[in-house]
């Protein structure tokens, strides 16, 4: 079914604000993009880092996938959808609930039944944290530069932190180990999907990324896989992003 939507879906520890040129690049393309915010996630994260929303840490899977899938619900048609990080777990869990024509999922998450390697859990202990409850996790600038920022140095990432960096659910974070909701259906047919992976990312290493793109197992499916090399987990904001957008950009040519 062709489409001329788009909605862009925002992951962990950053907000909408953070697709800012990817709408203009794609609406430059003709498309109608939209980049709805999380529940507690809106405003200027440099704000939110100051008062941390009050429903920020209640907020969970199950709230953002109905946060989501009630958005999409309001459009006049189906969408392209394309997500970063957590972002890309939505876009998994969008399409197996028959939400959209196409999924990109850019350094995505894992459903529940694709087990996270080593490195992710050690990244992301300190957000996932069991000990610290429903709380709101705000990661460090060093945090940042070791998990979002590792291709800048530190006085750079520490820049980006100022102006992109947001406050988080610990919640959030947490849902899709214990959720059954976040176990997808890997065998059946479903819409075309994209994963793509840097080759720096700390958060989520481009072979975990090929492991979930894997894991799908319709083959009259389309699944397709993109690594780039030298991109870290903020690829999607990073220096020549224009390269993954235009490669995005490509490939929904193909498959809409």
């Amino acid at each position: 079914m062709k489409t001329n939507t788009i909605v862009l879906i925002h992951g962990l520890f950053v907000n909408n604000t953070s697709w800012k040129e990817w709408k203009t690049y794609f609406e430059a393309q003709g498309y109608t993009v939209h980049t709805p915010a999380n529940p507690g996630h809106n405003g200027d994260p440099r704000d939110l880092k100051k008062n941390f929303p009050a429903d920020l840490k209640d907020v969970g899977f199950d709230d953002v996938v109905d946060h989501l899938s009630r958005f999409i619900d309001t459009l006049p048609e189906k969408p392209i959808i394309i997500g970063h990080s957590f972002g890309g777990l939505m876009v998994q869990k969008l399409i197996d609930m028959g939400k959209a024509v196409a999924g990109v999922s850019i350094d995505g998450a894992p459903p529940k039944n694709v087990m996270a390697p080593f490195s992710t859990v050690k990244i992301v202990w300190p957000v996932v944290n069991f000990f610290k409850g429903n709380t709101v996790f705000m990661g460090s600038k060093e945090w940042y530069h070791k998990a979002f920022f590792n291709n800048y140095s530190k006085e750079e990432s520490d820049k980006l932190y100022e102006t992109i960096a947001a406050p988080e659910s610990r919640k959030l974070a947490r849902d899709p180990l214990f959720k059954s909701s976040a176990k997808l259906d890997l065998q059946k047919p479903h819409e075309p999907l994209l994963f793509i992976a840097g080759e720096r990312d700390h958060i989520f290493a481009a072979n975990f990324s090929r492991k979930i793109a894997g894991a799908y197992k319709d083959k009259n499916s389309i699944v397709d896989f993109k690594e780039f090399p030298g991109r870290s987990h903020f690829i999607a904001g990073e220096k020549n992003w224009e390269e993954v957008a235009g490669y995005v950009l490509d490939w929904i040519k193909k498959v809409n």
